[in-house]
């Protein structure tokens, strides 16, 4: 998830307020001012951008990154780090859409990005704790349990998840609760620390020849007959082509994207240093953790196994870290009991780049190229989109996608402001709490 420590529109870093950045190395140092003249310009220095770069300037093409904050503000160093294999409609809704081939192509496209970030982390050798943990899917209704007993079995057969059941009774061995009703644990997922990648990955950017700039904000971009002029906060910038990767912070730059992007608020706590053999108790198997809830959440241990991270969200309006922050805390109390003595140590925020159908997309819109809506699973799915967006500006045959050339919807009146969100969040924790509650009196 992309994620600030404030809910302030731009708010200042302060790296203590976000877990991963707090014993971040400096990066090599980056060019105060962007070239004036590339054949690609790219708008944003998280995961899409930066991947896209590499593969155009690894071609010989001279290419800009440009970040209104500083390189890698949002998403891609305050995400929770987990990556599964990150399409969210199932294969039967993908068929009544799209017909039975296309279906099983745009899920196979998780898969691919699954394995490709694998291979790709360890090709260039990027130290960022990448493990294939596992995930734990856990129910929190009876109802939920089966369905989700049954969805593994169709992956299995369809997809190779190698996916099993864990029966309430056998929980402990993955999660130390008893709020759930069991769950399915996905073998093949995987977590990692989510700025370190980013970070290796912009040191094989600027290495590759990128030219990266931060805090450059493009206000516009206007086609002229030699491409694309990008109209910047430091100066002018011509272009061959323009590639736009701004996820869930995309604003009026580009209003047709704005009208597709759902901007959601999620929020992530860090406890205090726990005992060892507590958490050896609570997640014994150190797998990434998800439930069924409606308004859902993710949690793990972080790398060096020494805290967990807890995230989801907590209000149905957005609200600051230092709201969100207690009521988190009390929500992983609820789950784990046994974390009532502990505090947290870091708060933060931000914002995922949702879509109305809960797919990505990847395309092109009056020239210019982008990848976006990833819907809170981005962490392989921007890299790898990220990448096939480079290829695709070289004109490579290897650049073509599952994804490509589907419809990009959006609704009447909107506008990139989710003024329904609110409403929404209220009803589905309505139905949450009591979905929970009536399972509740079955123990």
């Amino acid at each position: 998830m992309p994620l600030h420590e404030s809910g302030a529109a731009h708010p200042q870093d302060k790296a203590e307020g976000v877990y991963w950045l707090q014993d971040l190395p400096s990066p090599s140092a980056r060019p105060e001012v962007p070239l004036q003249k590339v054949d690609v310009a790219i708008v944003g220095s998280g995961y899409t951008g930066l991947n896209a770069a590499l593969v155009t300037a690894r071609a010989g093409r001279s290419t800009l990154v440009l970040d209104a904050n500083d390189v890698g503000w949002g998403c891609s160093t305050r995400n929770g780090g987990q990556i599964s294999t990150s399409i969210k409609p199932d294969f039967e809704k993908l068929s009544a859409r799209y017909g039975p081939e296309r279906a099983r192509g745009i899920r196979q496209e998780g898969i691919n990005a699954l394995n490709w970030i694998d291979d790709f982390l360890r090709t260039e050798r990027i130290n960022c704790g990448f493990v294939r943990c596992g995930r734990y899917h856990a129910a929190h209704t009876p109802r939920h349990y089966e369905g989700l007993v049954r969805l593994a079995e169709k992956l299995n057969k369809t997809e190779g998840a190698d996916a099993y059941a864990v029966p309430r009774d056998e929980q402990h061995r993955e999660l130390g609760s008893r709020v759930y009703f069991g769950g399915v644990v996905y073998p093949h997922h995987a977590s990692l620390d989510p700025a370190r990648y980013h970070r290796g990955l912009l040191e094989k950017a600027i290495e590759a020849g990128v030219h990266v700039t931060g805090n450059c904000r493009v206000d516009t971009v206007e086609k002229n007959p030699n491409g694309f002029l990008l109209q910047t906060s430091k100066g002018v910038v011509q272009t061959r082509d323009v590639v736009v990767a701004t996820g869930g912070y995309s604003g009026p730059l580009c209003k047709w994207l704005q009208r597709r992007i759902i901007p959601i608020g999620s929020y992530i706590i860090a406890t205090d240093p726990l005992p060892a053999s507590l958490l050896d108790e609570l997640l014994p198997t150190n797998r990434i953790v998800n439930d069924t809830c409606k308004v859902v959440y993710y949690y793990r241990t972080s790398p060096d196994r020494t805290r967990i991270l807890f995230g989801g969200r907590v209000s149905a309006k957005e609200t600051d870290p230092s709201v969100s922050g207690p009521k988190l805390h009390a929500d992983m109390c609820r789950i784990f009991p046994q974390l009532a003595s502990y505090g947290f140590s870091n708060s933060w925020t931000g914002t995922v780049g949702y879509t109305f159908d809960e797919l990505p997309h990847i395309g092109v819109h009056d020239g210019v190229h982008y990848s976006m809506g990833y819907c809170g699973t981005g962490v392989s799915l921007a890299s790898y989109l990220g990448m096939r967006v480079g290829q695709k500006i070289l004109g490579k045959a290897a650049g073509k996608t599952a994804l490509d050339g589907l419809p990009f919807p959006t609704r009447p009146l909107y506008r990139g402001n989710p003024w329904f969100l609110p409403a929404a969040v209220t009803w589905y924790r309505w139905i949450d709490k009591i979905q929970y509650r009536q399972a509740s009196r079955m123990k």
